[in-house]
């Protein structure tokens, strides 16, 4: 499709600057404005006339009048029509039938994949748990979005770098260190892990609600870690290490890994250059003994890069951490997956590093989710409202599994496959959603298996593998088809991908190809209740819908791997 796309916009290209001789706007401009009329039998695609309106003087009905009869050949046009101020087309069905088909065929798992990253690189920063809590549903956004945008660019040819950010530093460190000597001991930390790090956390701030000085005194523990005190530094890796295992099941689970997790403790010993940069370029102004950037002349508030006692801040970090990158990777573009709560803080420090003189700032760029709140409730882990990921996805597998076990009991390898069922459901919930939006977590929902679901889309893979696998190959088979309207519409669908995967990477939105493989699944499962695949009335017949239904597996498998699911042969 995206050679018909192509085709058409080097011709209206031609019939524009026919027309308008200057200021006629380019191919790359032109496929930026098509769009897709909003009822199928109207066309594939619609060109609007508006803009040209005022450098032609005339009405937007008459331009698309003009230019249909100025358009030069274009291979596989069905028919161009008028409508209103906007000139429609329709593609013929042998482009998608022959065309597209072959191509899905020919490229196989490469089928839809956009070139314009090869060369490139991308740094992406995203999961970057807090060490010692454990993983809940608050993070999965950032891990889950932060991974598939990892996948999609890597499916573009970008050269893809994954940081795991950790939040490695900082108070709660000293809060921890004096919980752990106040209250804990290690026999009962290395049998509870990070649950029993938790439980020492929310015990530190309800007993300093009683008694303050424990604030002081873990403000005190924590000066002692930063002038690498050795029996903190020995707690601070245990505390580390043990938090890390426990990440490391949840992301196994996930199917993810990263590259590096250089948490904020490794730009440490950076900082202090950035800060001295700051000085020399007179950046620096002293507000109540603190250390800023005033922003004021950009309209936000002034950045922070040194409290009064001269300890770092979170800007601090972000900016000795996004030069090291720069230097170390020669990124072309550096995204951060965080909360939307931080886009300030991003705007800022971002800003910042533009006077600073960095001219690669601008590769810099924030992709910034919702809040996550279960049955209307804000969680924190100081007070233990969470709803931890394994737990979720504990009550996921068991829910998959009792249905396999009435459907399917015979399936091999059943606990596998309830895992990448019962898991993907709860990825395919949240990523349903645009990626900005505030989600209220309902158990309930994430959880329902019917309609416009996970489990859905991966039984509609494995219907694709059934079928397939039933039929033993695809026969040869000479003779001209004649596709009916729920083939044609399949192929449609399948031929979109990869605008799909390139609207997902400029709007670093998942979405885009979650609900495109809703698309797919539905588009497929209307093919598969419509048309006999394998008791077809002709040969002919039965190797074009064997064919067709490859071409969904390739797809559907492909558009599950970008959004961090697992593809199922059997459920």
């Amino acid at each position: 499709m995206i050679d018909f796309k192509s085709a058409l916009c080097a011709a209206l290209e031609k019939a524009i600057a026919a027309l308008l001789p200057e200021g006629a706007p380019t191919a790359e401009e032109i496929g930026e404005m098509l769009t897709t009329p909003p009822d199928p039998a109207m066309g594939d695609y619609a060109f609007p006339c508006f803009k040209l309106a005022k450098p032609m003087r005339k009405a937007p009905p008459v331009i698309a009048g003009m230019l249909k009869d100025a358009l030069p050949p274009i291979p596989d046009l069905e028919k161009a029509e008028v409508a209103g101020g906007y000139l429609n087309f329709s593609v013929s069905d042998t482009y998608y039938t022959v065309s597209v088909l072959n191509e899905i065929e020919a490229k196989g798992d490469d089928y839809g994949r956009p070139d314009f990253g090869a060369g490139k690189t991308v740094v992406l920063d995203y999961s970057s748990p807090n060490v010692a809590k454990p993983f809940h549903i608050g993070h999965l956004g950032t891990t889950v979005i932060g991974h598939s945008l990892k996948k999609l660019h890597e499916f573009a040819g970008y050269h893809c770098i994954g940081i795991n950010h950790l939040g490695d530093w900082g108070t709660q460190f000293g809060k921890l260190i004096v919980a752990y000597r106040t209250w804990g001991s290690k026999e009962e930390v290395e049998k509870g892990g990070v649950d029993e790090l938790v439980s020492l956390y929310v015990r530190f701030h309800e007993e300093a609600e009683k008694d303050p000085a424990l604030n002081d005194a873990a403000r005190a523990e924590f000066s002692k870690l930063e002038h690498h005190d050795e029996e903190n530094i020995a707690l601070w890796k245990w505390f580390i290490d043990l938090s890390l295992r426990e990440y490391e099941k949840t992301y196994r689970q996930l199917g993810i890994t990263f590259d590096y997790y250089t948490g904020e403790s490794f730009y440490t010993d950076l900082m202090p250059a950035q800060v001295e940069k700051l000085r020399e370029k007179n950046l620096l102004t002293i507000d109540d003994g603190a250390s800023i950037v005033d922003l004021s002349a950009y309209k936000m508030p002034p950045c922070l890069i040194l409290k009064r006692d001269g300890s770092t801040l979170y800007p601090t970090r972000d900016i000795a951490a996004a030069v090291y990158r720069h230097d170390t990777f020669a990124f072309d573009k550096a995204i951060y997956v965080t909360s939307a709560q931080q886009i300030m803080h991003f705007q800022q420090w971002f800003r910042v590093l533009d006077l600073m003189g960095y001219d690669w700032y601008d590769r810099c760029v924030h992709v910034p989710y919702g809040t996550v709140s279960v049955n209307g409730e804000k969680l924190s882990t100081r007070t233990g409202n969470v709803v931890l990921l394994r737990d979720l996805f504990k009550t996921a597998i068991e829910k998959v599994s009792e249905i396999m076990a009435q459907k399917n009991p015979d399936l091999p390898d059943r606990e596998s496959v309830a895992e990448a069922v019962g898991v993907g459901a709860i990825v395919f919930h949240y990523l349903s959603n645009s990626r900005i939006k505030d989600i209220n977590f309902m158990m309930d929902d994430a959880l329902n298996f019917d309609g416009n679901t996970g489990p859905y889309v991966q039984y509609t893979y494995a219907r694709t593998c059934s079928v397939l696998e039933k039929a033993g190959g695809i026969p040869e088979a000479n003779g001209e088809y004649r596709a009916n309207a729920a083939e044609v519409s399949l192929l449609k669908t399948l031929s979109k991908f990869e605008s799909k995967v390139t609207d997902a990477i400029g709007a670093y939105e998942p979405m885009i190809i979650t609900r495109y493989l809703l698309d797919v699944a539905g588009a497929f499962n209307q093919f598969y209740h419509e048309c006999q695949i394998l008791t077809a009335d002709t040969e002919v017949a039965k190797a074009f819908r064997l064919r067709l239904t490859a071409a969904a597996k390739t797809v559907l498998g492909s558009a599950l791997e970008l959004i961090c699911m697992k593809k199922t042969e059997k459920i």
